[in-house]
């Protein structure tokens, strides 16, 4: 998450969702959207620009193996930007793969 953190702060969304699987799915206040793609797109719609994106800070809360390769991770994130500060938590499962782990559901609110 480190790394999702300092590719964000770079402005580069694409990297950010290197820590998605292809299958993931994001739950949302907006909804559910299901595919790496589709996630990729809300983000880049959503946060058009560095100004929009600002500075995000994630504080882990808990780490809960759930079953072989398979981990829920919660916490909570800010985002800091010019205009104002964001703010709420979220709940991650991660498969590890070849490729390591990924976020294959995030639930953020």
């Amino acid at each position: 998450m480190a790394e999702q953190e300092a590719a964000w702060d770079r402005g580069d969304i694409r990297a950010f969702m290197e820590g998605y699987a292809e299958d993931i799915c994001f739950i949302g206040k907006k909804g559910r959207t299901c595919g790496k793609e589709a996630v990729t797109l809300n983000y880049e719609k959503n946060y058009p620009d560095r100004a929009a994106m600002g500075d995000l800070r994630f504080v882990l809360h808990e780490v809960v193996p759930a079953g072989a390769g398979h981990a829920w991770v919660t916490g909570t994130w800010e985002l800091f930007r010019t205009a104002d500060t964001l703010g709420g938590g979220f709940s991650l499962l991660w498969r590890k793969d070849t490729n390591g782990w990924r976020i294959i559901r995030d639930h953020t609110y």
